[in-house]
């Protein structure tokens, strides 16, 4: 029988780069595509928008830097067909991902995914990772009036799996995502990218772990 935990009745997890290092395979879609149109980003311009909807960073970059010969939404569109590429291609899940998934359905836990990613992109990671069965439900913040640093996917997610958002676990990599995710009232582990991982500004979150795997003998620290 499941533990039951006192203080969390549902966790809510990111998926680009929580269940699998797909931030790269961002970037390189983003400076290939922004490229072909005269915008040359580096690894650093990329990592600035890390957790932003797709819709939302190309209208920022479009803005920087006005193209000809394609519209903000088939770049966008184009950008995510390349991700999507390079999930099939490449994609494996990060480490502790399935330990943490029975950790915390052995808690009582109940799963969802809340993402920026677009529906199409959601199911070719949890098809590609052989997920599809791990989470009750999945929320695009494609179908939100606003991405994150908003809280609304989060909201969305809790709602329906009718847990309220004080109640909800968020398993986070990007500062864009936890701030979405403190917005929205919900605890919030953070496990960002090493590159970014010292920075002073993910002392927002309520934890911060360097892998997934680390979750479990960090559990009492949340629930203390």
């Amino acid at each position: 029988m499941a533990q039951i935990n006192n203080q969390f009745e549902a966790c809510i997890f990111d998926m680009d780069g929580v269940l699998l290092d797909s931030e790269p395979f961002w970037r390189q879609a983003e400076r290939e595509k922004f490229g072909q149109v005269g915008l040359h980003l580096s690894e650093e311009d990329c990592m600035e928008t890390m957790g932003v909807r797709i819709d939302e960073l190309v209208e920022y970059r479009y803005r920087q830097h006005p193209w000809q010969g394609i519209t903000c939404p088939q770049m966008a569109q184009a950008i995510q067909e390349r991700v999507a590429e390079l999930v099939r291609e490449k994609g494996s899940l990060l480490p502790g991902v399935r330990e943490a998934i029975s950790f915390l359905r052995s808690r009582g836990l109940r799963l969802a995914l809340a993402s920026s990613s677009s529906p199409m992109l959601i199911e070719t990671v949890l098809q590609t990772l052989g997920l599809q069965d791990d989470f009750l439900l999945t929320c695009s913040a494609a179908g939100e009036p606003y991405g994150k640093p908003h809280p609304g996917v989060f909201i969305k997610a809790a709602q329906l799996l009718e847990v309220p958002p004080e109640r909800c676990l968020v398993i986070e990599d990007s500062l864009n995502g936890v701030i979405a995710a403190k917005a929205a009232l919900m605890t919030c582990v953070a496990v960002p990218e090493e590159a970014v991982a010292h920075s002073p500004k993910f002392a927002v979150a309520d934890l911060q772990l360097s892998c997934l795997d680390q979750l479990p003998d960090s559990w009492e620290r949340l629930t203390d």
